[in-house]
């Protein structure tokens, strides 16, 4: 169902890879919802993936962007403008990538060089984003800037490896820069930390299938889909979220303030 809460509306969406993605859900929402865009992710991705057939689905153009350089950034951020007609209201940043996690080294056993990679991409692409979009003016006021982020940022989740280390920093990146971008611009940047998702990169953690279960689990609500933080973000695109700000948006079906659940001990106690 569409409420036309993005008409008029032009963005920017990050990390479209295939259909099981977030972002591929989000564009496919967004454009639902009347909003106007760019799709955009590394070259090496966008080889991997169907972004085409999103771009031609959603009638949007892609740009090409490694959003760990500055130039491809800035080139994207203009590219983005001309193409739109104008500034942006909203960015998706959906894109993580450990090194380490890919190929099986463990969280004490770290090749650093691989750390750096992955914190680069993961987090620092977020700063490095932000910044370009800043000195370029480029966003309206009332803009919305989302990332997605997931809750091993909080709490430990052992084979996240350093993943948890990355979506650590970039919830932080999002205050510190939200503060600015609020304050000069009006211009609001908030992360949204999603259930465990069967998306592409998701599924190269280990146990992530189990991660996926307990979760479901443990949650009143059960895991959030894609889809459904696809229409968070909506949300959060919106004007109906004018002030919401700075935030850490848990979209977990209830996951993050849990203890146990009755259906946790069950399975604990060999009752299921």
């Amino acid at each position: 169902m569409s409420y036309n809460l993005l008409k008029g509306k032009k963005g920017i969406i990050f990390g479209a890879l295939d259909s099981n993605s977030i972002a591929w859900k989000t564009a496919e929402r967004v454009h639902e919802e009347g909003g106007t865009f760019v799709l955009t992710n590394a070259p090496v991705a966008m080889r991997m993936g169907q972004i085409n057939e999103l771009a031609e689905k959603t009638g949007s153009q892609i740009i090409p962007a490694d959003a760990t350089s500055l130039e491809d950034l800035q080139n994207l951020v203009d590219k983005s403008m001309e193409i739109l007609g104008g500034k942006i209201d909203f960015v998706l940043h959906s894109i993580g990538m450990s090194i380490n996690v890919r190929k099986g080294k463990h969280y004490t056993d770290q090749n650093y060089d691989w750390t750096q990679k992955g914190t680069d991409v993961s987090a620092m692409s977020f700063h490095k984003l932000m910044q370009t979009l800043y000195k370029s003016d480029a966003m309206n006021e009332w803009g919305s800037i989302v990332a997605l982020t997931y809750m091993a940022a909080q709490r430990v989740f052992p084979d996240y490896n350093d993943m948890a280390d990355n979506k650590a920093y970039l919830e932080s990146i999002a205050r510190s820069f939200g503060y600015f971008f609020g304050v000069d611009k009006k211009v609001r940047v908030n992360t949204i930390s999603q259930s465990p998702t069967p998306t592409t990169a998701g599924s190269g953690v280990k146990g992530f299938d189990g991660f996926i279960a307990y979760a479901e689990k443990m949650s009143p609500l059960g895991n959030a889909t894609a889809l459904d933080c696809a229409n968070y973000t909506v949300a959060m695109f919106s004007d109906l979220t004018k002030r919401v700000t700075l935030q850490n948006l848990y979209n977990d079906g209830g996951f993050s303030n849990m203890g146990v659940s009755d259906a946790v001990m069950k399975t604990f106690m060999g009752e299921e």
